[in-house]
């Protein structure tokens, strides 16, 4: 990045504490489970109340782009949305502008298909890099009109009303997101609907199962025939209150914080009560400093950045693997956290193919090494690395605010737990 670029952005300095981060935090709600919510509040009849919600961009992209089909969503709180609906999409007068929001592109590209009429949804030059092809083939496949030049959005839906009926199949290796917009939509079929998964495996089960969950809570009947196929029935939705779990992904910062610092830090939650599949890095965090050689983020790759991150102070070698998927994440988080890593400590990190290897050096504590990291506009790059900041003097995260994607509290966090940081 040129010098006359980084002179425009903010960048935050964080001053190592000098005891344990002791306190209570209460992390945001679920960024996942939010954006499930309100599409599928937006699509029942009648008034959701969803509490506990997260309030980020994200979040708010998402409700602004209900709000332009017809949608009421109001906010009377912090942390809630009151959804009114009639059960139907109406078509938008422009072009659903989504950001590098990738639950509400995927999400609504299946969904829009209910409007009748043409709907154009698009995001910013990073949404635009992002692939979207193999939910566009899924979707032709159910008869819906459903294209994009590049493979990647913007994307145009001319939709009937409908979502089809019949069987419709989806490699979910490149995103389980492919997997959950269709599952989402497809009880507005004209008869059931078996959404079969092809290739291997899935990239995030537990992201399906969150789908799952928030559907059958909305009144979808939805049945697992085997391992890799599901049956949707054409019910569609009704109306509920719909209560949302803290943020497991914006934990991690949390629980890693702690295990650097020796803290104690009170999220108001269990580690163990979390349902989002992220919270499996809780049990890899209490193990630090003697994480395992080999770590698989296939399963938690939201939470991959905060683990390499803590690797690096762990006592030995950290190798990540089943990460492929985040190279196409907000950016390429492989090549982030490596490019990263080694600009505090050449050497710190590298790339094999798709994994990530990270060359762990307890003795980093306590040293000063003045470093500006890069967070290429991507939030968990931003909050991942001002865990080594809790350790490592001189370090300044650039564009700050990028965490207000998912996470708006999140220096305020650090702060009140004794964090002092500096604006530069």
């Amino acid at each position: 990045m040129t010098a006359a670029l980084h002179a425009k952005l903010e960048a935050l300095t964080i001053v190592p504490p000098d005891h344990p981060l002791v306190g209570r935090v209460t992390p945001p709600g679920s960024k996942s489970i939010t954006n499930r919510a309100l599409l599928l509040a937006a699509l029942a009849k009648g008034t959701s109340h969803l509490t506990g919600a997260l309030k980020s961009r994200d979040t708010q992209l998402m409700a602004r782009a209900l709000e332009q089909m017809g949608i009421t969503v109001e906010e009377p709180d912090a942390t809630s949305f009151v959804v009114t609906s009639d059960g139907t999409f109406k078509a938008p007068t422009e072009a659903l502008m989504l950001g590098n929001a990738g639950t509400a592109t995927r999400f609504l590209t299946a969904a829009v298909s209910l409007v009748r009429g043409r709907v154009v949804i698009d995001g910013d030059e990073a949404m635009r890099k992002r692939p979207i092809e193999p939910l566009l083939v899924a979707l032709r496949s159910l008869g819906i009109d459903a294209a994009s030049e590049t493979g990647c959005p913007p994307v145009v839906i001319n939709g009937t009303g409908t979502f089809g009926s019949g069987r419709v199949e989806i490699d979910g290796g490149l995103s389980s997101q492919y997997v959950s917009a269709l599952l989402m939509a497809a009880p507005f079929g004209q008869g059931p609907i078996e959404v079969a998964l092809t290739g291997k495996d899935l990239d995030a089960r537990g992201y399906v199962n969150l789908t799952l969950a928030a559907m059958r809570a909305f009144g979808a009947d939805v049945t697992q025939v085997d391992e890799m196929t599901w049956r949707v029935q054409p019910t569609g939705y009704r109306a509920t209150d719909f209560h949302i779990e803290p943020d497991a992904s914006a934990a991690t910062y949390l629980w890693a914080a702690e295990a650097l610092t020796g803290g104690r830090i009170d999220l108001g939650v269990p580690m163990d009560a979390f349902t989002q599949p992220d919270a499996e890095a809780a049990k890899l965090i209490r193990m630090f400093p003697r994480m395992p050689a080999v770590i698989d983020g296939s399963q938690m790759q939201d939470a991959v950045p905060t683990l390499a991150v803590l690797a690096a102070f762990n006592e030995t070698p950290v190798r990540f693997v089943g990460i492929a998927n985040l190279r196409v994440k907000e950016c390429d988080r492989i090549s982030a956290l490596s490019t990263e890593l080694n600009r505090i400590r050449p050497g710190l990190a590298r790339e094999e193919g798709d994994d990530l290897v990270v060359n762990s050096d307890p003795a980093l504590a306590g040293q000063v090494l003045p470093t500006s990291i890069e967070t290429y506009e991507d939030h968990r790059i931003a909050m991942s690395f001002a865990l080594a900041a809790l350790r490592i003097g001189g370090i300044s995260i650039l564009d700050p605010a990028c965490v207000g994607k998912t996470y708006p509290g999140y220096w305020d966090a650090l702060r009140s737990l004794g964090v002092e940081t500096i604006d530069s």
